[in-house]
C-alpha cells in the first residue's frame, strides 16, 4: 500500500490491521487487488486490468468490480470498529452503471452511518484510463461488528 496520500489517514496501527488482514484475503489476492486508501471511514481498493477480471466482451467482471466494491466497505466500516472485533457483510447492493472498461478499476467505501453495531456504506467504483475516472457502479452495504471473535 504505497499510494496512500492526500487526505487524512488512518491511525498508524488501523492501516496494519487493515492491511493485515486485507493480506489474508484469498480472494483478494487471487484477483490482485491492492489497497490504496485507508482513512478513518473510508477505503479505497484498485483492480489492475488483466484478462483473468474481465468477461467475454473485454470489460471488468461485474463479479470482480462487485468484490472489490464489498471489500473497501467492509474495511471503511472495520476502520471504526473498536480492536477485537471483525466484521462481516449482512447485505449490499451494487447497479452496475457503465461498462467497466479501462487500465484499473477504484473502489471507494465509505461510511455514511456508523453504528454500535450495523454500520452504512456507500460503494463506488469508478474505471480509470490514464487520468480519467469514469463512475461504473455505485451501491450501499450493511455491516456487522462482531465482538468477542477477534479477526485473525
Amino acid at each position: 500500500m504505497t499510494e496512500q496520500t492526500g487526505r487524512e489517514q488512518a491511525a498508524p496501527e488501523v492501516r496494519e490491521r487493515i492491511q493485515a488482514s486485507f493480506d489474508r484475503q484469498g480472494l483478494m489476492r487471487h484477483l490482485g487487488a491492492r489497497l490504496i486508501r485507508i482513512a478513518p471511514g473510508s477505503v479505497h481498493i484498485a483492480l489492475a486490468a488483466r484478462p483473468e477480471v474481465t468477461q467475454q466482451n473485454g470489460y471488468f467482471h461485474a463479479g470482480a468490480t462487485s468484490a472489490i466494491a464489498d471489500t473497501a466497505g467492509g474495511y471503511a466500516a472495520f476502520t471504526l470498529f473498536p480492536e477485537g472485533t471483525s466484521v462481516l457483510t449482512v447485505e449490499y447492493k451494487i447497479n452496475l452503471l457503465a461498462p467497466a472498461e479501462g487500465d484499473r478499476i477504484e473502489a471507494e467505501g465509505t461510511v455514511l452511518r456508523p453504528g454500535r453495531t450495523l454500520t452504512v456504506c456507500r460503494l463506488e467504483v469508478f474505471a480509470v484510463r490514464g487520468d480519467r475516472r469514469k463512475l461504473v457502479a455505485a451501491g450501499q452495504q450493511t455491516l456487522i461488528c462482531v465482538e468477542g471473535r477477534p479477526d485473525q
